[in-house]
């Protein structure tokens, strides 16, 4: 975090990310003295409703954030950056996109929590957007240049008002990650009871074991002798409010409405009271650790790993016939995980797996046949990239074996 008092001061020359957040109501224009350097500018967090003129005058310019600011509008001035690839303004209270007002270098677009109904027949006019979150907006329709997205990857449209399931995601040809529940053309789920509900009283919470977009994970006793469950259970408390995923409900009942599965994290009881929603799971042993690390602001869309991390062959095998079995799970169940990544994968020194994070599940069993078979091709996507990704820490020395091949070949015929 960086303050005006420093950037008044001269104190910050030279940097290339500014953060500034001091309930801000308009933008100092002193921030032109960074016009040499600066690459990322933050102004999340402040009272902004508007951006100046000037902000075009910033050649290095590439991302900037204004999530949780007073912007009714996509500021004009954004489409007159040169380099800008990378927009956040999640949570305003945007209703309107002007044609005029995307960047033509946008590679990332994020919109989740506004209050758009359209979209500009502009956005298909992005051939590098790669990432585009709309997630808990009023969209009731996709611009007919949607098709034009070729090289769209990541998309998340859930919790809007779609009243037809968009066939054009399924025509993109490299979209991989995709969360559509939550709107009209998505089938209300009877309430899935694959596992017991039981009362927020049933147990206490203690220390928090991890939290996301849609909720909080935390370790927990259970104190209610009317079931069998272990002694130390995992407890997830959803958010109550639309996530860059979409609804926490629409979450618990994909989790729910998948099932059992020996790599998945199991379920095993379920929350649902007013202002009150979770997920009762088993403990994962102490011994699995993160697979991989999210995507980066350069990566966009692929997962990274810690540095000098490397994986044998055999236990790349071993993760890739895991996963597999997992996707034909998820899909015989009519479920589309929307996030399979290795991010959202633990695993041991064993190389067996745990899968999980159902926060851009979609149950898609309502619609065709022909668009089933879409939903699961462009998982698919996924799953060859997450292949693709294990075989980049593959030991050097095993990348010319027979083994080592043999996946590349899988990832290409999965694609």
């Amino acid at each position: 975090m960086h303050t005006l008092e420093q950037l008044n001061n001269g104190e910050l020359q030279g940097i290339q990310r500014l953060k500034l957040s001091q309930q801000l109501t308009e933008l100092p224009r002193e921030i032109l003295t960074l016009a040499d350097s600066l690459e990322i500018l933050d102004l999340s967090d402040n009272l902004l409703t508007d951006l100046p003129e000037w902000l075009s005058e910033l050649p290095k310019l590439k991302i900037v954030f204004a999530s949780n600011n007073r912007f009714t509008r996509l500021p004009l001035v954004l489409g007159r950056c040169r380099a800008l690839e990378m927009v956040g303004f999640k949570s305003n209270q945007i209703v309107r996109v002007a044609e005029e007002s995307l960047p033509e270098q946008l590679r990332w677009l994020i919109l989740t929590d506004n209050q758009m109904e359209t979209l500009p027949e502009s956005l298909g006019h992005r051939p590098r957007l790669q990432k585009l979150a709309l997630a808990g907006n009023k969209i009731k329709a996709l611009p007919k240049s949607f098709a034009n997205l070729v090289n769209l990857e990541l998309v998340r449209l859930s919790a809007n008002q779609l009243e037809v399931f968009p066939e054009v995601l399924l025509e993109l040809p490299k979209l991989a990650w995709m969360a559509f529940s939550g709107n009209p053309f998505c089938e209300r789920l009877t309430h899935t009871s694959s596992v017991p509900t039981v009362s927020s009283d049933s147990y206490q919470l203690n220390q928090v074991l991890g939290q996301g977009a849609s909720g909080v994970i935390s370790h927990a006793n259970w104190t209610n002798s009317d079931f069998d469950f272990p002694t130390e259970i995992a407890v997830k408390v959803f958010k109550g409010e639309v996530t860059s995923d979409g609804y926490p409900q629409d979450e618990l009942q994909a989790c729910l409405q998948t099932g059992h599965h020996t790599n998945l994290v199991k379920s095993i009881g379920q929350v649902n009271e007013q202002d009150y929603l979770a997920l009762i799971m088993e403990l994962i042993p102490n011994d699995y650790f993160n697979l991989g690390l999210p995507p980066t602001l350069e990566t966009c869309t692929r997962d990274v790993f810690k540095p000098e991390f490397t994986l044998p062959v055999k236990q790349i095998e071993k993760i890739v016939d895991q996963m597999m079995d997992v996707f034909d799970h998820l899909h015989n169940n009519k479920v589309c995980h929307g996030d399979l990544y290795a991010h959202n994968v633990l695993i041991n020194d064993q190389g067996e797996m745990i899968f999980g994070d159902f926060g851009a599940a979609s149950v898609y069993g309502y619609l065709n046949e022909t668009q089933q078979r879409g939903v699961r091709k462009v998982e698919a996507r996924a799953l060859s990239h997450f292949i693709d990704d294990l075989l980049s820490v593959c030991r050097p020395i095993e990348q010319q074996t027979a083994a080592y091949k043999a996946l590349r070949n899988l990832a290409l015929m999965t694609r």
